[in-house]
């Protein structure tokens, strides 16, 4: 169920030249350790748009906190183990 989840976590069309950063990012981040600063850095996005996409995720994948988001990315192979 979560895999389906996180396919259908795409990226809109881009806007005025930039893209939005998509949900799997943002998991991919939130699950390499990033805090929400670091996420909007890398991403170039501010920090409540960062805040908003991980409560959008955490709503989407059922997810209690971080840590669960973290649990969700590693089993569905989103990040792989290194």
């Amino acid at each position: 169920m979560q895999a389906a989840e996180i396919e259908r976590l795409g990226c809109g069309p881009p806007r005025a030249g930039h893209a939005p950063p998509c949900g799997r990012e943002v998991l991919a981040l939130v699950a390499r350790g990033r805090s929400n600063t670091e996420i909007a850095s890398e991403l170039y996005v501010g920090a409540g748009t960062v805040i908003t996409h991980i409560a959008h995720l955490l709503t989407k994948l059922d997810a209690r906190d971080r840590v669960q988001l973290v649990i969700i990315a590693y089993r569905t192979g989103l990040v792989p183990p290194s």
